[in-house]
């Protein structure tokens, strides 16, 4: 397969402090990859860096077979940041306005909006089953409707990249389900390549075809079977803490 991501002994500096050393991976279109590691092991670092929001010291990105350094069609690329940094919910928008915003950002002056792009948003909201919210204002929704009004508005574009940074984080266990339900959906049905960063590793191997185990370098790199299969992530983790990755104890 293509590959959509390609990251060579990658290593990223916080002043003097190494977050980062000689991280590789490679991610192939339609792939669906679980980013995760303990606090503090530069998760979202090296998303950022992947996204040109932070220099790196030593190594390579290549996106879409771009250097990262050169690459200018960030409109492929869908971002959903933490919810609680994304969103500020007294800001008065509507449903459709937000949404709108993932298409207005990519767009030279002036700033509008087509009836084309409506009819974008339209669809997006169909997809993401929130049609009936269109008019209503974001900061009245639940964490829930929120979480689906923010996906759509990174999917509007039509990315071929879709990151999320801890999308799950303070959803109730029905609405986490239907929303890694909904990432399934656009994985599987609109071959949408996800890279998702989640604390809650049982869950995602539900849905996610490879693991990225991050601890300041790559710890584990695969199927999501190859890890369960393997000794050394036994001897790593431990039989308890992998089972629990692999979602044995159920």
């Amino acid at each position: 397969m293509p590959k959509i991501i390609s990251v060579q002994n990658l290593s990223v500096n916080y002043g003097a402090y190494l977050v980062l050393e000689a991280v590789n991976f490679e991610v192939a279109v339609g792939d669906y990859l679980a980013l995760v590691g303990p606090n503090g092991a530069g998760k979202t670092t090296l998303v950022k860096a992947l996204l040109g929001l932070l220099p790196y010291q030593t190594g390579t990105i290549s996106i879409l077979g771009e250097d990262r350094q050169g690459f200018n069609a960030w409109g492929k690329i869908g971002y959903l940041p933490q919810r609680a940094a994304a969103f500020n919910p007294l800001f008065p928008a509507t449903v459709s306005e937000v949404v709108g915003l993932g298409l207005i950002a990519e767009k030279k002056f002036p700033k509008r909006l087509t009836s084309a792009d409506r009819e974008k948003i339209k669809q997006t909201l169909e997809l993401l089953e929130i049609s009936d919210l269109a008019g209503r204002p974001v900061g009245k929704l639940s964490g829930g409707q929120q979480q689906r009004v923010f996906l759509a508005r990174s999917i509007v574009a039509g990315p071929e990249l879709l990151i999320l940074d801890e999308p799950s984080t303070a959803l109730d266990p029905q609405t986490r389900n239907n929303f890694f339900d909904l990432l399934k959906k656009l994985n599987s049905e609109s071959k949408v390549t996800i890279i998702l960063i989640t604390h809650d590793v049982g869950q995602v191997g539900r849905y996610a075809s490879r693991l990225l185990y991050l601890d300041k370098t790559v710890i584990f790199y695969g199927k999501f079977s190859d890890f369960c299969e393997s000794g050394d992530m036994s001897k790593y983790f431990g039989d308890y803490s992998q089972h629990l990755i692999c979602h044995q104890h159920d």
